[in-house]
């Protein structure tokens, strides 16, 4: 099954499922009741905190949740804040999901440390409710934008091309 989060970011050949973390875990879960899938591979636009480039194309396996204030020293969380469908996730670019666009590139810097190197609002809630189901996930990712104080422009302007550039590379791989 293929998914993506709809509204400006919406794929002839996915589903979409929400915008957001809650959209995401509520629609999902109901398509896995409906009928459990195979895999779900979600698709969409993500920030680089820094390294990855605008337009790079990244497939990851593994999905984080957390919040700028824990890198500065305001929160903390009692609960797993990262899945995985990979054993080994060494090499492995991890893509950090929140309700919220990082607009401070500061902070991107912690989040790089610790090989975290996208920010996608949707992936987290993906592969837990994969995780809750035992179905194998993944997602394909567009890099739009950097995440520092032009985020959203830069994603506005930016969308249209990396969403016909994701288009291309997923009917392209999914012919192999």
């Amino acid at each position: 099954m293929i998914i993506c989060a709809g509204r400006s970011e919406q794929f002839d050949f996915a589903m979409p499922v929400g915008v957001g973390m809650m959209e995401v875990a509520i629609n999902l879960t109901r398509l896995c009741e409906a009928k459990k899938p195979e895999y779900i591979l979600f698709v969409g636009t993500a920030g680089s905190y820094g390294e990855k480039k605008i337009f790079d194309i990244v497939e990851s396996k593994t999905a984080a949740n957390i919040e700028n204030s824990f890198f500065t020293g305001g929160s903390y969380s009692p609960v797993d804040n990262v899945v995985t469908s990979l054993k080994d996730v060494s090499r492995e670019t991890l893509v950090n999901s929140s309700n919220y666009i990082t607009t401070d590139k500061e902070i991107g810097k912690y989040y790089t440390a610790q090989n975290v190197q996208l920010e996608n609002m949707e992936f987290f809630a993906v592969m837990k409710v994969a995780q809750f189901y035992g179905i194998s996930a993944g997602g394909i990712f567009v890099v739009t934008n950097y995440c520092d104080e032009n985020a959203h422009e830069d994603f506005e302007k930016n969308r249209k091309e990396a969403m016909k550039s994701l288009d291309a590379y997923v009917k392209k791989r999914a012919k192999k």
